[in-house]
């Protein structure tokens, strides 16, 4: 027996040695601090995220395409499509030349041409319609891109503001077993605590350093994730918000469903594809109908480069009339009308999926703002009773357990205040994307 208790008493002088060497604790050795690293802003983290996303800078581009498209398809009311070519050849033997009406071993000729479709039954309006439902498609494309940015964006941001206040409860709750662990060391030795106080302090004290341990690699990879989101070549750290009070929503779950069915990105999206498709599909129908040209040429024939010796024109209307293509055209009705089919189906699905979506991301702001206040409260609670208890056991009224189990519960209080509060600004980035705008006017636009 007495054997026993001699280990136990090292173990617990070990312990006492150990945390008198290394009062902080084991803490990673990181390459930065916090003192060198570039802090970014929220607002200016999404501007320099936007200029990285190659999602954003797609939607950008679509854009461009799009209103050359629509460009295009207005112009061909009233420009012709215009074609210059021209020719020079020589021979080995003399020849007449029509340019000169005199024999001659070389001919140079130049036309241009130039043909204006008056009537292709209806499929330059189909064309223009779907040129317009495009360049729809592509501004609500870019808005739902330029908000999902920002949602990627502010997680990251978010990780790293919760990281560094997850790593201050976990130093704090290092500080406080380190605490107990000297009061229960100075009872011990007095004879007013048994051994196993010291021990299961020591591992509470062990508990806590692994997880101050953890919590700083979290912090460590979360600014690298930022720093990667916004364009640099490392680690950035992220400026303090003001996340104590999150205002309620200014709209009702109905309103926030008929806003986001209105006039968020998505939907748009989808209707503007859709009206592309059904677009589509009727200049495909035109196709079976007649179609009149106006045309007109003029040709200069020579000797030299630069013909001008000769000059013919001739001026037009063609009628073709499409009779048999080997099926092509019905063909491409048929795909045309698969495509209207499918693009009608994703935006019905589209759909429910945004009213699904904004149901819950508004109940998630509402749940995580409603848990911030509770876990508000918790904290309170938790550090009234880690103070009881630690006065109970300072005077020998309680057990070492109810003390631990005291230090955990604030630890475990102060980081679900944590989680709720920026749970609460990651739902309402998730709303905002989905509805295309910022909710409330102090958050600047993206």
């Amino acid at each position: 027996m007495s054997f026993r208790l001699g280990r136990v008493w090292a173990l617990v002088a070990f312990a006492s040695l150990f945390g008198v060497l290394t009062p902080s604790g084991v803490t990673a050795q990181t390459p930065e601090s916090a003192t060198s690293l570039e802090v970014v802003t929220l607002d200016d983290a999404i501007r320099r995220a936007t200029a990285f996303d190659p999602e954003y800078i797609r939607a950008l581009g679509r854009i461009d395409n799009a209103k050359w498209a629509r460009t295009a398809a207005i112009t061909q009311f009233v420009l012709p499509s215009i074609q210059a070519n021209g020719s020079f050849t020589r021979f080995t033997s003399e020849f007449f030349n029509i340019g000169t009406a005199e024999p001659a071993s070389q001919i140079a000729q130049a036309q241009l041409q130039g043909t204006l479709t008056l009537f292709r039954g209806g499929g330059r309006i189909a064309e223009l319609n779907q040129a317009g439902a495009e360049r729809d498609a592509s501004v609500a494309g870019e808005v739902r891109a330029l908000y999902q940015t920002a949602l990627d964006t502010e997680t990251d941001y978010y990780a790293v503001l919760a990281g560094r206040e997850l790593l201050t409860v976990a130093q704090e709750r290092v500080r406080r077993a380190e605490e107990q662990f000297s009061i229960a060391r100075t009872r011990v030795i007095s004879g007013a605590a048994v051994q196993t106080d010291s021990l299961r302090l020591l591992l509470e004290l062990t508990r806590a350093r692994v997880e101050l341990l953890a919590q700083e690699a979290d912090l460590r990879v979360a600014r690298f994730q930022l720093g990667g989101r916004v364009g640099a070549e490392g680690p950035v750290d992220a400026a303090p918000l003001d996340v104590s009070v999150a205002a309620v929503l200014p709209m009702t779950e109905l309103e926030a469903v008929a806003e986001a069915l209105r006039s968020g990105p998505d939907f748009l999206t989808a209707s503007a594809e859709e009206r592309s498709a059904q677009s589509a599909l009727s200049a495909r129908r035109a196709d079976f109908l007649p179609q009149v040209d106006l045309f007109g040429s003029i040709s200069a024939f020579d000797d030299r480069i630069f013909p001008t010796q000769t000059v013919r024109s001739s001026a037009g209307i063609s009628v073709s009339v499409p009779i048999w293509n080997g099926g092509q055209r019905e063909i491409g009705v048929s795909q045309a009308r698969v495509e209207r089919d499918v693009a009608r189906a994703r935006r019905a699905d589209i759909e429910r999926g945004v009213r699904r979506d904004v149901i819950q991301a508004y109940a998630a702001h509402t749940t995580a703002r409603a848990s911030t206040e509770l876990a508000t409260q918790g904290v309170v609670v938790a550090r009234e009773t880690l103070r009881v208890q630690e006065s109970r056991y300072r005077s020998g009224a309680t057990t070492i357990l109810d003390l631990i189990s005291a230090q955990v519960d604030l630890a475990d209080a102060d980081g679900q205040l944590v989680q709720a509060r920026y749970s609460t600004m990651l739902a309402l980035a998730g709303l905002e994307a989905l509805l295309g705008r910022r909710v409330f006017e102090d958050r600047l636009e993206p």
